[in-house]
């Protein structure tokens, strides 16, 4: 069965007879997955290597010796990862009030071992397109923020009223400039931010 999206899965069990039966599911799935015995390896090659290009997320087992994998969750937290890379938690039935917890605070889900594999393939498949959008939305800010600032500030400045939805008249008024400046910087706003009316502008500056 081919995937619906091509990404990589990130497994971080200390359990090695788990971290096998997940690679092997997944490559039946013809997903690509990478396994780590330890948080701490994990961190290491999160360190030592780049973040994938293609959609990616977590397996995450709750309990492990040394760094949990609640404490390495709140690690990505922190750097601001768990968008891109959604978090699964693979938890006991002891553990399942933490997992419910750590969804709150921003992991994707969690499944109790053991898990159904359809179920535990479709939510992975369900954070990968979480982590595709995520990933789309970064790059639409990132391509934002240069066009923005290839404005000039005057650009800036007209843009603004135009987005709060002031017509031409009222927005010369307010930068004491002519109707007529207020048109050329008006059109050269829509060129540089490539958008043709003041409603698309006012959508696509929402991505910010």
């Amino acid at each position: 069965m081919q995937p619906l999206i091509d990404g990589l899965i990130f497994i971080v069990d200390d359990d090695a007879s788990v971290r096998e039966a997940l690679a092997w599911l997944l490559r039946s799935r013809r997903l690509a997955s990478e396994h780590y015995a330890s948080a701490e390896t994990f961190e290491l090659r999160l360190a030592e290597e780049p973040m994938p290009l293609q959609p990616h997320c977590l397996l995450l087992d709750v309990r492990m010796p040394g760094t949990s994998g609640l404490v390495l969750f709140d690690r990505l937290a922190e750097r601001g990862l768990i968008e891109e890379m959604p978090v699964i938690f693979l938890t006991g039935h002891a553990d399942v009030p933490t997992a419910v917890d750590a969804v709150k605070r921003g992991a994707f889900d969690f499944c109790e071992k053991p898990f159904s594999d359809n179920a535990l393939v479709d939510r992975i498949e369900q954070a990968l397109g979480q982590s595709l959008r995520a990933m789309h939305l970064r790059q639409t800010r990132h391509l934002l923020r240069r066009r923005i600032a290839e404005l000039t500030d005057r650009e800036r400045d007209v843009m603004r009223l135009v987005v709060e939805g002031l017509p031409n008249k009222l927005i010369a008024d307010q930068l004491s400039i002519s109707v007529r400046t207020v048109e050329v910087h008006r059109a050269r706003v829509f060129d540089k931010m490539e958008v043709r009316s003041a409603v698309e502008l006012a959508n696509l500056l929402r991505a910010l």
